[in-house]
């Protein structure tokens, strides 16, 4: 299986990844708040498809790992970064959706989806489906952006210590730059 994100349309992007079950431990990971906020960005999620919520994101606390962010993100990795995000859809524990982006520019908010699957014996696909992306920039940039992401979610759900956020961000920033015509 290839790890790299598949470009379905001009749009949007999707990447799959096999994951250790069962898939309630996986669901927890996508979730949970804290969970999350191991290796994406914490933050509850609204009782209610619809509602808004926030997610924060601190990239240093990812791994005990670390290495400097590139110039464009030293604010964001020495401050945070919240977002502002409506819930579109939960389906505990198979299918998680939310808008993505656009604190800027409205006009650039995506939406992401999570699904999970059981997959064999104690193994859960988990898909994640990146949609409605404004241009090829951002795209670049999310793809280097959820390839760094999942790659931890890869070894702390196998419980292994994860690399360096940045490290992992900006070699697959290059690869996606690349793969994008």
């Amino acid at each position: 299986m290839d790890n790299y994100a598949r470009q379905i349309d001009d749009s949007t992007i999707e990447f799959v990844r096999i994951l250790p079950g069962p898939i309630e431990r996986i669901w927890d990971f996508i979730a949970d708040g804290k969970k999350r906020g191991e290796w994406f960005a914490s933050g509850d999620l609204p009782a209610k498809v619809g509602e808004p919520f926030e997610m924060r994101f601190k990239h240093s606390t990812l791994s005990p790992n670390q290495a400097p962010p590139p110039e464009q993100f030293i604010e964001m990795d020495k401050n945070g970064h919240q977002s502002r995000n409506v819930l579109l859809a939960l389906d505990p524990p198979h299918r998680l959706a939310f808008t993505f982006g656009g604190e800027k520019d409205p006009a650039k908010v995506s939406e992401v989806e999570f699904r999970l699957d059981q997959e064999g014996d104690n193994k859960v696909r988990l898909t994640l489906t990146h949609r409605k992306i404004a241009d090829r920039g951002i795209k670049v940039g999310v793809s280097g952006g959820w390839h760094a992401h999942l790659a931890i979610l890869e070894d702390k759900a196998n419980g292994r210590v994860p690399p360096a956020f940045w490290d992992v961000w900006r070699w697959h920033d290059g690869i996606y730059d690349k793969r994008y015509p």
